[in-house]
């Protein structure tokens, strides 16, 4: 998690207990990346390999080139008789934040290959030509695709590497057999993170290697922006995946688990705009096992969206990060179903968006009408709190929240009783804060202004860089800010100042200006939820206000003090507790005084 990240946390925290609640360097021009080109299908290319160090492989050393592709309607995939290995995948449906077609792996910046035992030492199955008798296809969207390479070597040896894709979908399966090899075999793969989004800092910072142990341990390299990391896992993992803001790719054991793993993240310079980060991993493959046939693998390169990512394998959707522990249930089980729900019959995600809230504030209706209750409570004991206030004066402050506390219990009102309501609804705040940076579904949607949700809208630009802001001002958190100060604003003239250390009112102003500077980078879609959020906040509670009556509120407080007072109400468990306290704050007085009585004598 960034500082960004957790210093916004911090504030909407900050903002719902401050006033109850939340309403809510210029770098060098990248030179544009050249487009590559769509693979052809069976290309050929003559090679001839050194064959000196190659031994009982030599005479798979030498042979023809050719590209096999197959295809279904999400995902394109190429692969190379050389090294009977993966060349290209394109996600069809999917394009660059500049419009460009989407590799997810391509030979220029990303390797899945094998090492074979040789002898003393190891050969790479890159440098040896595989025959094949399957041509490229088209996979119709009930069946699947199968392409096989094998090699027969001389000695006896045989390897077999099988791909199988399914008529839809974005996982590929990976059977790999060999017979006869005296040692383990190595699988090494190695990706470099190319700029695919408008925000290059959030995706070098959160492109990272995740995975997932046998004993259901989930875990990651750190998401360093800059330096490298290694890692050397001592036990095996059931998958590990190169995770990207919104794509993943891959490796899941199947018919066996993943061992002797190890792991490298390497960034580049933050002045290389185009290539981010390279990300490595290396497994080991024992002899035994590719023999027995449990060399059954399954790899996925496809957006990281919850509902695709569940069906990959066990707990393979922890690759979008809902956010806390605390957190994930509510993102889980709420907002992800609504978003599929919504998602359904609504094409537009700032509409969806706006529905969304609409439901969300609804359903926390209740919670909103007991604070503006209990609100209306304290502003009619207000004259009493200020006639009070005048008679002990400013210079006496425990005095004074003594008979503060005195004057709720006969009354029978608990000043938390209004945020507590709204305190519960901090889940969905933070939930919201961490889920919408991590949503596929926002990611290129147009919305009135801004051509992706998922990014910021920079409508107005700078020509340089400013600290904390950066180079652009984003108009939904203009607009999103301003709402929060309209929302402050109602708030105040609803809210009994209390006397402290801090002016929450004043409070109320301050915190949307910090958050904006905090939200300046953040996706416009959480930003346009906020600032819907705020005004259906104030309608809400403008339209409660027409139902309140403030006189009937005073005759049921008075009444409230009579029945007290009488003994024919039972006090509330929030009575006793200030009973005990303002017992304990006297006899505290009495003892202080007692104390100092003794000392001038």
């Amino acid at each position: 998690m960034d500082r960004n990240t957790i210093i916004g946390l911090l504030l909407i925290v900050g903002m719902l207990l401050g006033y109850q609640f939340l309403m809510p360097e210029e770098k060098p021009q990248p030179q544009k990346p050249q487009q590559m080109g769509v693979p052809k299908k069976n290309v050929s290319t003559a090679a001839t390999l050194d064959t000196a160090a190659l031994g009982s492989f030599s005479s798979a050393a030498k042979g023809t080139s050719q590209e096999v592709v197959l295809e279904n309607k999400d995902v394109r995939v190429t692969f190379s008789t050389q090294g009977g290995r993966i060349k290209e995948v394109l996600l069809k449906n999917y394009k660059t934040y500049d419009q460009k077609p989407l590799y997810l792996f391509d030979e220029k910046g990303s390797r899945l290959g094998l090492e074979l035992p040789n002898g003393p030492g190891k050969v790479d199955a890159s440098q040896l030509f595989f025959n094949t008798t399957d041509q490229s296809q088209v996979v119709a969207e009930n069946g699947s695709g199968t392409v096989a390479f094998t090699l027969q070597l001389a000695s006896g040896q045989t390897i077999e590497q099988r791909y199988t894709l399914p008529g839809k979908g974005f996982t590929l399966g990976y059977d790999l057999n060999a017979k006869n090899f005296g040692g383990n075999a190595r699988l090494f793969w190695s990706h470099t993170i190319d700029r695919t989004e408008k925000d290059v800092n959030k995706l070098r910072n959160e492109s990272t290697i995740n995975y997932l142990t046998t004993d259901e341990s989930f875990d990651h390299l750190s998401q360093n922006s800059s330096g490298t990391e290694e890692q050397t896992l001592e036990e095996p993992v059931k998958w590990l995946s190169f995770k990207q803001m919104y794509f993943v790719s891959g490796l899941v054991g199947e018919g066996t688990n993943l061992s002797g793993v190890k792991l490298k993240s390497t960034a580049f310079p933050d002045n290389n705009e185009e290539n981010l980060k390279t990300l490595e991993a290396e497994v080991q493959l024992p002899a035994a096992d590719l023999a027995a046939g449990k060399g059954k693998f399954k790899l996925y390169f496809g957006p990281n969206d919850y509902q695709l990512t569940t069906q990959v394998a066990p707990d393979f959707n922890e690759n979008v990060y809902l956010g806390y522990a605390f957190l994930k249930p509510v993102n889980r089980y709420v907002f992800v179903p609504l978003f599929n729900l919504l998602g359904g019959f609504i094409s537009n995600y700032g509409v969806l968006i706006f529905v969304l809230v609409f439901i969300i504030k609804l359903i926390l209706t209740p919670l909103t009408y007991k604070s503006y209750i209990s609100m209306a409570k304290m502003r009619v004991l207000q004259p009493e709190l200020a006639a009070l206030k005048e008679k002990i004066g400013d210079d006496d402050a425990q005095k004074m929240q003594q008979e503060q506390m005195k004057l709720y219990q006969q009354v029978g009102v608990n000043p938390l009783s209004g945020c507590v309501p709204q305190l519960l609804t901090l889940p969905i705040l933070m939930s919201v804060f961490f889920l919408f940076p991590n949503l596929i579904e926002l990611r290129q949607q147009p919305f009135l202004w801004t051509n992706d949700l998922s990014s910021y809208d920079d409508l107005i630009k700078f020509g340089f860089s400013l600290p904390i802001l950066g180079n652009h001002i984003s108009l939904f958190t203009v607009m999103m800010t301003g709402s929060s100060i309209l929302f402050a604003y109602y708030n105040n003239q609803t809210t009994v100042s209390t006397p402290g250390p801090v002016d929450y009112r004043t409070l109320g102003y301050i915190m949307p200006l910090m958050f904006f500077f905090i939200m300046n980078s953040f996706p416009a879609g959480l930003a346009w939820y906020y600032l819907v959020s705020n005004l259906i906040t104030i309608g809400q509670q403008q339209l409660i206000k027409r139902f309140v009556d403030e006189d009937k509120i005073k005759a049921i407080l008075e009444e409230n003090r009579r029945k007290i007072s009488s003994g024919e109400k039972k006090k509330s468990k929030f009575s006793e507790m200030l009973e005990k306290q303002l017992k304990a704050a006297e006899e505290a007085k009495k003892q202080a005084e007692a104390q100092a009585n003794k000392k001038k004598k």
